[in-house]
């Protein structure tokens, strides 16, 4: 586990750069993860990044295709939305676990 300063706030994150801890996380962190990682959020990243947080909170196991079939947005919007890795930067952003069906 390392210490770094996301958005002005010194947060804990993994090896591969999770948050260790969700409850650190705001919209500014997402931000600028996001930034990092060329993506610009809009409302619709947030709807998906707040459903993320909502089913981690409730103990489910995400995978691309339950995302997909949330209603919140369909897989190939998933993909658009984050293009190069739907579930694994989604989940970074969101300041969740890196989900166990991401290499």
């Amino acid at each position: 586990m390392a210490v770094k300063t996301i958005a002005g706030v010194q947060v804990n994150v993994s090896d591969d750069g999770y948050l260790e801890d969700m409850d650190q996380w705001n919209e500014d962190i997402a931000k600028e993860i996001a930034s990092g990682l060329g993506i610009e959020l809009t409302d619709e990243h947030f709807k998906v990044l707040n459903y993320l947080r909502e089913k981690t909170k409730e103990g489910a196991s995400l995978s691309i295709r339950s995302v997909g079939k949330s209603g919140i947005v369909d897989v190939k919007g998933l993909y658009k939305l984050f293009p190069k890795g739907p579930l694994k930067f989604s989940s970074k952003i969101a300041g969740i676990p890196k989900p166990t069906s991401c290499i």
